[in-house]
């Protein structure tokens, strides 16, 4: 009996013109893999805009998973990284897909674990590029954590700080410092994010947007204000 193929393809928000993995190159990657191998795939599932970093976020991958799970078929992906950006997530779906006598084919990394081979090759793979992201994540730190220790700008302006003309060195700005401090007082009162945003609204207190004030917005500064206390 012929096995069923199913593929699976995401792109990220930026991620889908680069580097010709968009969601048609990769939906005719699949079915030309099945084509070369005398199968068809039965469906593709697709998740348009969304992270890999996590699995249970990706309703489409999950549902490619049960399909291909109860078919004992195989799951074609581009590509690892389209599938899973965490180790963890790929190792808990190649197991997954184990134990239902379903397999995994990734094509940019050639891999099929169907073999023994290509399951140690799978686990390598995984494994190195979880550890490549997490040393880029630590490079990345590093560098904020210079700008800021040095004053730069790092993102956005926040609230309280000014740019300078050097498009980079920050200044208090002592009205916004003003306003810091009368939130730091009224959450250290035990007052809730939700009842200082509205009091700050009531009082007409500009954001740095000239926007409302959200408690989501109060957090970010408590979580700052914070931050420079403790350094």
């Amino acid at each position: 009996m012929e096995r069923k193929v199913y593929g699976y393809i995401r792109v990220s928000t930026t991620m889908q013109s680069e580097d010709g993995v968009s969601l048609q190159n990769q939906r005719e990657r699949v079915e030309g893999w099945a084509k070369a191998n005398g199968l068809t795939v039965a469906e593709v599932f697709t998740d348009a805009g969304i992270s890999g970093k996590r699995a249970d976020n990706r309703p489409a991958l999950l549902e490619a998973l049960d399909a291909v799970s109860k078919a004992k078929g195989i799951l074609v992906v581009y590509s690892l990284s389209r599938m899973s950006r965490s180790v963890k997530d790929a190792i808990t779906i190649s197991e997954r897909l184990d134990k239902a006598g379903a397999d995994l084919v990734s094509l940019s990394e050639r891999l099929d674990t169907s073999t023994a081979s290509g399951k140690m090759t799978f686990r390598m793979m995984a494994v190195l590029a979880e550890f490549e992201r997490d040393q880029l994540s630590e490079r990345v730190a590093s560098a904020m954590g210079h700008l800021k220790a040095q004053g730069k700008r790092v993102g956005k302006v926040p609230f309280g700080w000014d740019l300078l003309a050097d498009g980079e060195t920050l200044e208090p700005n002592a009205q916004e410092q003003a306003v810091i401090s009368s939130i730091v007082g009224l959450h250290a009162e035990g007052q809730s994010l939700r009842t200082i945003a509205a009091t700050l609204n009531g009082k007409g207190v500009a954001a740095k947007t000239g926007s409302h004030w959200h408690p989501e917005t109060i957090r970010g500064i408590l979580k700052r204000s914070a931050l420079q206390v403790a350094a």
